[in-house]
């Protein structure tokens, strides 16, 4: 499959890993002529029906005017707009101007039926490497991001990345800089929850001298030091809605507009954004705009958490000693049982810091099995322990249910550096509500005046 998917293919298509195939904007829609058979896929542009040879699928009826309809991919399915055609265009039994339609939809040009369909992103199977960059991993999830990255790094498709924190988000975002045809090009990282929302053209767009208060000289900005190069839109997620769409108008236009200045400057800036958010929801919240994560999400990923991907922490190990320029020796033992009983809230940035706390404790960088490596053992359960069949069902299931509350909540909890709006709106649930979750498994000490505002 891999070999059939160009440049074209995926900007036009897009990609995504299996953790965000469900979850990301749809890239394609399918138009199909009901009968007759043509059909056009809606990328990232729009696409015109009608009888005349320059449209992008030819309804050769007679009713149908020369450029009868437009279709466009927006939030919530496709934008359906009539072009001024003789015999109008329909949708449930009326004759429209303007309206978005959903995916399933059959609208009627000029008396011929056109279905709409939402076509899925593209799936690549795993890569046979064991690197991209400076990440590694030998498990499915991490190989399937490689397959991925590899595709998508030499075109200039922009590339949303997803994690928590410490799983190496700018690692991903600088390995597909360096695979690109940009990698002799600038790199650069902008740490969006860091800037001040006043400051935020000045840093991304630059500015001119006077034109903000302590402007002394003029500023180029982030998108034209990384001209010819790649932007790293860090904590994406954390941008308000105004500078979205000024962000959104850079990237559609590849000009940015200095803050005082009284022309636009021309960039080549390709962009990868990081967050730890789950942007989708944010765009159903109305918190995100559609039409920058459609942007945006041309190639979509996320990054697993350690948790998720134990058999990996051997390369993860080997590859910090090559950094140390050392070699680990066996990696196996009590020591790797210790390693892969640890919750991991950290991600790989924690596994660095073990072994780098090890380091220090036994000397240098000795053998991976004579190191003294102290983590917090958080064993799960064995099944007896959680399954009991000596109890009736309900008792079981409840038993069962509250297990899993507690190592799920514990889990997400730590992984969001203990901070109980990002959990709550991890998991999806009521922030007061998580917090008396966390008051019933004892994760959380309950305040005895009364305050459990945490």
């Amino acid at each position: 499959m891999t070999d059939v998917i160009d440049r074209t293919t995926i900007l036009q298509t897009g990609l995504a890993t299996s953790t965000t195939r469900a979850r990301t904007a749809p890239r394609t829609w399918i138009a199909r002529l009901v009968h007759g058979g043509g059909q056009v896929a809606l990328g990232a542009r729009p696409v015109v029906l009608g009888a005349g040879a320059t449209c992008d699928l030819v309804v050769d009826e007679a009713k149908v005017s020369r450029r009868h309809v437009e279709l466009s991919a927006v939030e919530g399915g496709v934008r359906v707009k009539d072009l001024g055609s003789t015999n109008g265009t329909w949708w449930q039994g009326s004759r429209i101007t303007e309206v978005v339609v959903p995916g399933g939809a059959t609208i009627e040009v000029g008396g011929a039926q056109v279905r709409i369909s939402a076509a899925e992103s593209l799936l690549v199977p795993p890569s046979e490497r064991e690197r991209f960059g400076a990440m590694a991993g030998r498990s499915i999830a991490m190989r399937e991001l490689f397959a991925v990255l590899e595709l998508a790094a030499p075109s200039d498709a922009t590339v949303l990345i997803e994690g928590e924190s410490g799983t190496g988000t700018e690692l991903a975002a600088r390995a597909v800089h360096d695979h690109s045809a940009r990698a002799r090009g600038p790199f650069v990282v902008v740490d969006c929850s860091a800037i001040p929302e006043n400051l935020i053209d000045s840093h991304l767009f630059g500015h001119v001298r006077g034109a903000v208060t302590g402007a002394e000289r003029d500023r180029k900005g982030a998108f034209v030091e990384a001209s010819g190069g790649t932007l790293c839109l860090d904590e994406l997620g954390e941008l308000p809605l105004p500078a979205q769409a000024r962000l959104l108008r850079a990237l559609e236009a590849q000009t940015v507009q200095p803050v005082g200045a009284d022309r636009p400057v021309t960039v080549d800036t390709r962009v990868v954004a990081a967050t730890h958010r789950d942007l989708s929801r944010m765009v159903a919240a109305k918190e995100f705009r559609f039409d920058l994560f459609y942007r945006l999400a041309v190639v979509h990923v996320a990054l697993p958490p350690v948790r998720e991907r134990l058999e990996d922490l051997p390369a993860l190990i080997a590859s910090f000693y090559a950094g140390k320029s050392a070699s680990p020796g066996p990696i196996d033992g009590d020591n790797l049982d210790r390693l892969r009983q640890h919750a991991w809230p950290g991600n790989v940035r924690e596994v660095r810091n073990v072994l780098e706390r090890a380091w220090a404790l036994s000397g240098g960088t000795v053998p991976f099995r004579d190191l003294r490596i102290w983590v917090e053992v958080q064993a799960a359960p064995a099944m007896s322990e959680v399954v009991d069949t000596a109890l009736p069902f309900k008792d079981a299931k409840e038993r069962w249910n509250d297990h899993f509350e507690r190592r799920y909540l514990a889990a997400v909890f730590a992984a969001q550096g203990g901070n109980i709006t990002r959990a709550a709106e991890h998991a999806g649930i009521n922030r007061r509500h998580f917090r008396e979750l966390l008051y019933k498994h004892g994760l959380l000490e309950r305040p005895a005046s009364g305050d459990d505002e945490a």
